[in-house]
């Protein structure tokens, strides 16, 4: 099953995360399908804090895929302060 995930990166102390699709049998932060988006819990300032490729996620939600409930939560948090 092809599961939309975040696969985190960045330093100690300074995550960052990737939004991805990936298969449910790979590792957290292994193989990927495709890179959808991305997730900076300590941006500060002008840095982006989330970015995600809405038209890849409608995508990929019509062919199967589920969202993990973080990034279910990151979505609906980016589609409340799109509007």
């Amino acid at each position: 099953m092809v599961v939309i995930r975040l696969a985190r990166g960045g330093a100690k102390k300074r995550p960052f995360y990737n939004i991805v699709a990936a298969d449910s049998r790979n590792r957290r932060d292994g193989r990927f399908i495709e890179r959808i988006g991305f997730y900076n819990p300590v941006a500060s300032g002008a840095e982006q804090p989330l970015r995600i490729a809405t038209d890849r996620l409608t995508y990929w939600q019509q062919n199967g895929a589920q969202l993990s409930p973080t990034v279910a939560r990151l979505v609906k948090q980016s589609a409340k302060a799109a509007a």
